[in-house]
């Protein structure tokens, strides 16, 4: 199953128990209130009311599934995931609000600016079967979250959670105010105002670090580099950098590899060591490596010039001697703010006349002039065709 058939798969499983839970806080909600205004409980009134603020949230976060669910595109090239990032953020700020206007309307019943309420005892069941079917729903939808790494449908299920807890404490203040402690019920509504303040306040902080851009917790960066650094070829790596996004982790990072190798086997190296971070780590979905020949601190000259250039100048250089025509081949490797050059010739080039080190010679001392040239290597091969350093190496 390719990574777009993995996405609509989660995104389906998450619209489902999204729509399920929608489904259930509507019930549970009207029954509430319901309950609650005819049993005269203000708490349980306060409790359907948060279940009809899950049911709006849950049609938000239905909402933000579909627009998160597609894959990147010209204009979001690493995906819609801050779109389910922000829409916890949206979340988190809403349940606050909901949460401060349970508190400020309990604390006015306590105050005596409104009457204190005494709860019927059958308001008892209807917190008992909403304590028995959020408790479900949050089993049900954390587990779901868990597979898809949604931090927002975890925080949904969170939602279920809260429900579960909150009325568990109208439970508690009506059974205090049906013993003649008639503020039992206010204090409950206000504990629950607190808790859900709480929840939404926590989505808020978490998901605003995501959008900063914040980096994974310490213990996961250490495994990634360790990864890294096990990976063949990798000689040691700097500028790691994680973020998270709507569950999913990106990694950027610079790994250093020997100095000579070609571009091909650099590129191969980066390819394992994309690979390995993203079979081995499943939260991580978006990898760029970055190859260096050396470390970037000792990269000190920036002014180096590049392959035409060097090579107009060799040219010019050697344009004298007989054999530069048959330069088979130039290799330029740009280390610790100089050029080492390798040249390649064939092996018919050298003769009594013209020995191996002459030739070597002449080409070093021809070189001599361009500051920006450290070394010159030479080597001879038998076979023009073919480009590697067997044959005769002259140093």
């Amino acid at each position: 199953m390719n990574a777009d058939s993995i996405r609509i798969e989660q995104t389906r499983a998450k619209q489902r128990v999204t729509l399920i839970g929608g489904l259930i806080n509507l019930i549970l909600a009207i029954g509430k209130v319901v309950a609650g205004f005819y049993g005269h409980s203000q708490a349980l009134i306060v409790d359907g009311v948060h279940s009809f603020s899950d049911l709006a949230t849950d049609l938000l976060v239905m909402v933000i599934f579909k627009v998160a669910g597609h894959g990147a595109d010209e204009t979001h090239p690493y995906g819609h995931g801050r779109f389910e990032t922000i829409a916890t953020v949206v979340l988190g700020l809403f349940l606050a609000t909901v949460a401060g206007g349970i508190i400020w309307d309990a604390a006015q019943r306590l105050q005596g600016e409104a009457p204190l309420l005494t709860p019927h005892r059958w308001v008892l069941i209807a917190a008992a079967l909403s304590i028995v079917a959020k408790e479900a729903m949050y089993q049900y939808t954390i587990h779901v979250a868990r597979r898809t790494r949604s931090k927002l449908l975890q925080a949904n299920a969170w939602h279920h959670r809260s429900d579960a807890v909150s009325s568990i404490v109208v439970l508690i203040g009506v059974v205090g105010a049906l013993y003649g402690y008639q503020f039992a019920d206010a204090v409950a509504a206000i504990v629950v105002g607190l808790m859900i303040a709480r929840i939404g306040l926590g989505l808020v902080i978490e998901s605003t670090r995501e959008l900063v851009d914040t980096a994974l917790p310490a213990h996961h960066v250490k495994r990634i580099e360790h990864t890294i650094l096990d990976t063949e070829g990798v000689e040691s790596l700097h500028s790691l950098r994680t973020r998270k996004m709507a569950g999913e982790a990106l990694v950027d990072v610079h790994i250093q590899v020997h100095p000579e190798i070609s571009v091909s086997e650099g590129h191969a190296i980066a390819d394992k060591v994309r690979d390995r971070l993203l079979d081995e780590f499943e939260e991580v979905t978006d990898v760029t490596v970055h190859i260096d020949a050396e470390r970037d601190i000792d990269q000190t000259s920036p002014a180096l010039p590049l392959r035409s250039q060097v090579i107009e100048h060799l040219t010019r250089a050697w344009r004298h001697l007989p054999y530069a025509r048959k330069i088979n081949r130039i290799t330029l490797h740009y280390l610790k703010g100089k050029i080492d050059v390798e040249v390649y010739l064939p092996l018919e080039v050298i003769s009594e006349a013209m020995p191996a080190k002459k030739i070597v010679r002449q080409l070093r001392d021809a070189a001599k002039p361009f500051n920006f040239i450290r070394s010159v290597q030479v080597y001879f091969t038998a076979d023009e065709s073919r480009r590697t350093h067997e044959g005769h190496h002259a140093q």
